[in-house]
């Protein structure tokens, strides 16, 4: 908030409005980001980040053209539905379909990456996962720090 800022929110007897912090902003655009999912078994989005810029996000939905599972239900293997395409590969694939470069970035996912998206992660040279929630993958933890890549549960 700018000094004239201020001085008019002191003047009108309001205190200047609290700044969240920079990891909370990403998440929050990446839980809005999330709500574009069509996949309801799990809604989940990605932002990925450099320098206090976005440059890429994605969502959990079906392949580029293809039905989506809320219009045609889920494609079961494994209790998992692989109808959708993952928010964190959908980021990745949107920053190369714009020739956008993501390495030493960081990704903000509502939830923890599954193996195969962490793998994506690792090869993409991001540095940094911060992730809402934790998903079912416990090897990430061990992987990422042998690699050092930092895995931060944001609450």
């Amino acid at each position: 908030m700018s000094g004239n800022d201020e001085q008019t929110a002191a003047a009108a007897g309001t205190a200047p409005a609290e700044r969240v912090p920079w990891d909370t902003y990403f998440m929050n655009i990446a839980l809005e980001v999330s709500r574009r999912s069509t996949c309801n078994r799990k809604h989940v989005g990605a932002v990925i980040v450099r320098d206090k810029n976005i440059l890429s996000t994605g969502y959990n939905g079906s392949i580029r053209g293809m039905p989506h599972c809320d219009e045609v239900g889920h494609d079961m293997v494994g209790g998992h539905c692989v109808r959708t395409v993952h928010a964190e590969a959908n980021a990745i694939i949107q920053a190369a379909r714009h020739g956008v470069r993501i390495d030493g970035a960081d990704i903000y996912t509502t939830a923890s990456p599954c193996w195969e998206c962490f793998k994506l992660i690792a090869n993409a040279g991001l540095r940094r996962i911060i992730y809402r929630e934790f998903y079912r993958e416990h090897k990430i933890f061990e992987v990422a720090q042998a690699l050092g890549i930092e895995l931060v549960k944001l609450d």
